[in-house]
């Protein structure tokens, strides 16, 4: 005797209790999640529903039409609950989302870190804009630079010792004659060699020295040197000139003193001091009371300067007789220093944000 597939219930009472179990379980689902978990229990593939719609084919043809009816109107039903079902979880939860996102857009809040431009950048647009005020203009140059721009075009013969790898930096191939520039100068070579005259220019710039990194010295720093050719210029020029950036970086109290001294490309030459800004020259010769800042001298070094030696004119196609003219530069590292009282170099090349903050401001 050969056994019997058992007749699935699909009574009305069996399919009323499946739909209403199915309605439970959408009620029980608080998020997206534990909803799909629902709706994969009560009306997925392997459902109870699923399995009694297949279970239609072993009934009688009698009792097919009247099963499918109830079994179609059932799943009608969980379908429409679980659909209203799933709008209601989603407006919850976008609604909880937007709660815990909301911000209350009338308190000062800081979205982000505060930064600060590089003092250095600002210090240069500062110098550069006493300048422009006076009606010169800002000349620029490549940073790799032809050994005669940067050397004999100036007036720095091949046996100088800045020619010297233990000074500059050379660009292999050597026999290219290319340095990293050493100074901004070889602008201002540039600058003869291609401008019409009257030229009143100021050029800052990045240059590179072999130097060691430590508190005072760094390989890349910056410089800003200041150029005028025009007929009738003198020493006396010079001099109101520099006064008037000193006056604009330092103060108008600041002193200025002009002391001899010896560069290639300017004849005569001197360096520019300035009187100490910390003792005012009370330190000298007052063991009592030394000043770290100018070693109780009374005066620090700012930079150089000179009437422009008149063989820099000729190498650059411009009669000395006819027209004259001073050259100066000073280190824009060292003019933040004394300036902003800035201790070491090494905080300027570093990147601290922390740096440039405690100066924001102080530059301008």
């Amino acid at each position: 005797m050969t056994g019997s597939t058992p007749k699935a219930d699909l009574s009305q009472e069996s399919i009323d209790a499946l739909v209403a179990a199915a309605l439970a379980g959408f009620a029980e689902a608080t998020t997206t999640a534990e909803l799909k978990q629902a709706r994969l229990a009560h009306s997925g593939d392997r459902s109870p529903l699923a399995l009694a719609n297949r279970a239609i084919g072993t009934l009688p043809g009698t009792e097919r039409k009247d099963a499918g009816q109830r079994i179609g109107t059932a799943r009608a039903q969980v379908a429409a609950a679980l659909a209203e079902r799933e709008a209601a979880v989603g407006a919850a939860e976008l609604a909880a989302r937007l709660a815990g996102e909301r911000i209350d857009v009338t308190l000062p809040v800081e979205l982000v870190p505060e930064g600060a431009p590089h003092p250095i950048t600002s210090l240069i647009e500062l110098m550069s804009d006493v300048f422009t005020s006076m009606g010169w203009e800002i000349a620029e140059g490549p940073e790799a630079e032809g050994e005669w721009l940067n050397f004999d075009a100036l007036n720095i013969g091949p046996d100088h010792p800045a020619r010297g790898t233990t000074d500059t930096l050379f660009v292999e191939p050597l026999e290219n004659h290319i340095v990293l520039r050493t100074h901004t100068s070889p602008v201002q070579a540039r600058s003869m060699l291609t401008r019409d005259l009257p030229i009143y220019i100021v050029c800052p710039g990045k240059v590179y020295r072999a130097d060691e990194f430590d508190a005072t010295h760094v390989p890349v720093f910056h410089q800003i040197e200041g150029l005028c050719i025009d007929k009738g210029i003198s020493l006396a020029n010079l001099k109101g000139t520099l006064d008037h950036l000193a006056k604009a970086m330092f103060g108008q109290d600041i002193e200025t003193r002009m002391r001899p001294h010896y560069f290639p490309f300017t004849e005569p030459s001197a360096e520019v001091d300035l009187k100490c800004f910390v003792c005012h020259g009370a330190s000298v010769g007052n063991p009592e009371a030394p000043c770290r800042t100018c070693k109780s001298q009374g005066w620090i070094e700012w930079g150089g300067c000179g009437v422009v030696n008149p063989r820099v004119l000729i190498a650059c196609g411009i009669d000395p007789e006819v027209y004259s003219g001073f050259a100066f530069g000073m280190g824009i590292e060292r003019t933040l220093m004394f300036r902003n009282n800035a201790a070491d170099m090494r905080d300027m090349v570093e990147g601290d944000v922390r740096f440039s903050r405690s100066l924001k401001g102080l530059a301008r």
